[in-house]
């Protein structure tokens, strides 16, 4: 059953109650309207006899029989009601109607005393009409009036005087004629059911529009959902986005945000798959950079090893095979493993670093400084590295005021050393290094700026990349670094300080790296 179905159905079902409520509201309007009426004309009909005929029961009691003529002769324009003499108890003494009563026959004397007071007080809010008994039809009640009758006497009565009888006037009989019922049928029908029929089905055209105006936005969507739980997170089989300036309601915001959450699932999943192959990738390369130092390690050590099996069984002797014996072959063949050994386990000790600081939970340790000063201890350290290449190397202050930035000491001088030997690495004899410091209204600027040969246009955006090196005349595992570690994790310094890294560099004129911190 779907959700505009179940809202037809509803609206249905309301629309039907509401006109039965209706039909039954009139119908019981008009069943009291038609009492009320019968009530107050019986009621003035009995307020003519009695003012006429202030004698009744001393005429029933002279003479009974002519007074039950009497009293059918009083009801020649009222055929359809019937005519009592009561006396104060209630027992009928005297009636019209067609009914052989017995005798001592008594009706309800309450409602006969509740239509005698309110017709002598004259208040209607005290009773519109009253029901009581009808002695012809005692399974049903009918509309009834009484007045109350006195004994004629000579002194005046009193208005506290007990009352000696009623005539009592049952002004209906149980159901309505065939007239009653077609003037009830026109009723309904001509002044009544014809507007409340109209307003219901103008109701339920606005409800049938409603409905279709709120499931319209809900059936787009769920093709939507559907659509996209058929095609994944693939950016091929794209769910078109909601136009612009669509409906600002609350199906509008649950569209637009479904599109913006399947947007971001998306590349979500690109981001995954991206580090997937990131990762596989990764793990090519590290295995054959960790390869390449490992198995001449291996090399060196075995030679060695096979020298020194040599030289213990057959003894040191001139006239053993070339090379056995010579020391500083050997020193050659040790110096080769220490060194892969050294660059394998740099490489190793990268990936930790780098592991450690992408970890959530990993915290700077920040300290207000000038960072020139930490500039130009870092250029003494390397100078003379710098000058056994014979590549110059100077630290630059620009700017006006200090570079005053809040950096994690050790971290920032990490990611300068790594920049500077990444420069020194590519960077030829007679050339030089620049290392310089800038103050300005963003922040404080580090560059390092090399004359070497530069970087392919290509390797740029990929610079950054962990396990990339863009120099392929660098033998594999070969930096203090390892292959394409070092600027990765200058990177991820630069973002754990709020600050960036950027690269400009053009083949034959040199590279010139950049570190952004935030002011402070």
């Amino acid at each position: 059953m779907t959700v505009r179905f179940r809202l037809a159905l509803t609206v249905f079902l309301t629309g039907l109650a509401t006109a039965l409520a209706v039909i039954v509201t009139v119908a019981l309007a008009f069943q009291r309207f038609e009492h009320e009426s019968i009530w107050q004309r019986g009621d003035a009909f009995l307020a003519r006899v009695t003012m006429l005929h202030d004698d009744l029961l001393d005429q029933h009691q002279r003479q009974p029989e002519a007074f039950a003529s009497f009293l059918r002769n009083l009801l020649l324009y009222e055929p359809n009601s019937q005519l009592y003499l009561l006396a104060a108890d209630g027992t009928v003494l005297a009636s019209t109607g067609q009914a052989q009563l017995p005798p001592g026959f008594k009706v309800a004397l309450a409602p006969v005393q509740q239509a005698a007071r309110a017709a002598a007080a004259g208040d209607r809010q005290q009773a519109a009409y009253v029901m009581g008994d009808d002695p012809e039809h005692m399974n049903a009640d009918a509309v009834v009036a009484a007045r109350v009758l006195q004994r004629a006497v000579i002194r005046p009565n009193r208005a506290d005087e007990p009352a000696a009888g009623y005539l009592y006037l049952v002004c209906s009989k149980p159901g309505l004629p065939a007239g009653r019922l077609q003037l009830l049928g026109a009723s309904l029908v001509s002044p009544a059911l014809v507007p409340v029929v109209a307003v219901i089905l103008l109701i339920s055209l606005l409800a049938a529009w409603i409905i279709v105006t709120v499931t319209r936005p809900l059936r787009v969507l769920s093709d939507e959902v559907a659509t996209a739980a058929r095609a994944g997170f693939t950016t091929s089989a794209t769910v078109p986005a909601p136009p612009q300036g669509s409906a600002d309601d609350e199906f509008g915001r649950l569209r637009g945000g479904f599109h913006a959450l399947l947007a971001t699932l998306r590349m979500q999943w690109d981001e995954l798959r991206r580090l997937d192959t990131f990762r596989r990738e990764s793990v090519s390369n590290l295995s054959h950079d960790l390869r390449s130092p490992l198995t001449a390690t291996v090399a060196c050590l075995e030679t060695l090893q096979t020298r020194w099996q040599t030289q213990v069984a057959g003894g040191q002797s001139k006239g053993q095979g070339e090379g056995q014996g010579d020391p500083e072959a050997d020193q050659r063949l040790l110096q080769v493993a220490l060194r892969n050994t050294r660059n394998a386990a740099a490489m190793v000790r990268s990936l930790g670093d780098l592991a450690l600081l992408d970890e959530p939970a990993f915290k700077l340790h920040l300290t207000r400084l000038d960072v020139g000063e930490v500039l130009d201890d870092i250029t003494l350290r390397f100078a003379p590295r710098a000058t056994q290449q014979g590549v110059g190397l100077q630290f630059v202050q620009r700017g006006d005021g200090p570079p005053v930035a809040e950096v994690d000491i050790e971290l920032f001088e990490r990611a300068v050393a790594n920049l500077l030997d990444n420069a020194l690495k590519f960077t030829p004899a007679g050339k030089a290094i620049e290392l310089s410091a800038e103050r300005h209204e963003q922040g404080v600027r580090v560059a390092v700026a090399d004359q070497g040969a530069g970087i392919p246009a290509a390797d740029l955006p990929h610079l950054f990349d962990r396990l990339y090196q863009s120099r392929d005349s660098v033998a594999p595992a070969t930096s203090e670094e390892g292959r394409g570690l070092g600027l990765a994790i200058v990177k991820r310094i630069a973002e754990l300080h709020r600050g960036h890294v950027a690269v400009r560099s053009e083949p034959g004129l040199g590279t010139t790296v950049t570190l952004e911190l935030p002011a402070v």
